[in-house]
């Protein structure tokens, strides 16, 4: 090892400008007909902070409102759905039930015969307070 000493100075570096920010004058300074005016207004510096905090508010306010508007058109979409099918089973239901009460009607009359039994030819009333039997006008008129 050598007994040299480093030097004392460092080496120089290139140096970049400091960014500066707008400065603007306020109000007040030279103004016409003032005789002291040998001031200048002091300069104060702008920043864009409160610009920026207000887009960013802006758009996440504006991505939150989408995000709502698309869950709640996902979800009435969901149950349109839901009910679409549940009023298609319904109506398939009712169908049944109609054809299945049709083939009823239809057969009535045969199974009715095959009980024995025999279709009226007329229709009569009972009146209990008189213990009387009526027929109606229309049995009347046929026999």
């Amino acid at each position: 090892m050598s007994a040299l000493r480093a030097p004392a100075y460092a080496p120089s570096r290139p140096t970049t400008p400091a960014r500066r920010t707008r400065l603007t004058a306020l109000d007040g300074g030279r103004a016409e007909g003032r005789r002291f005016a040998a001031v200048r207004a002091p300069l104060q510096a702008r920043t864009a902070t409160p610009f920026l905090v207000l887009c960013g508010a802006l758009l996440a306010a504006a991505l939150l409102t989408v995000l709502v508007l698309n869950t709640s058109m996902a979800y009435g979409s969901y149950e349109m759905s839901r009910v679409q099918g549940q009023s298609n089973r319904l109506a398939q239901d009712i169908q049944i039930k109609q054809q299945s009460l049709q083939a009823a009607e239809n057969d009535l009359a045969r199974r009715a015969e095959r009980l024995g039994m025999v279709p009226n030819a007329g229709t009569q009333m009972l009146d209990v307070s008189a213990a009387v039997a009526a027929t109606t006008p229309s049995a009347e008129a046929g026999q």
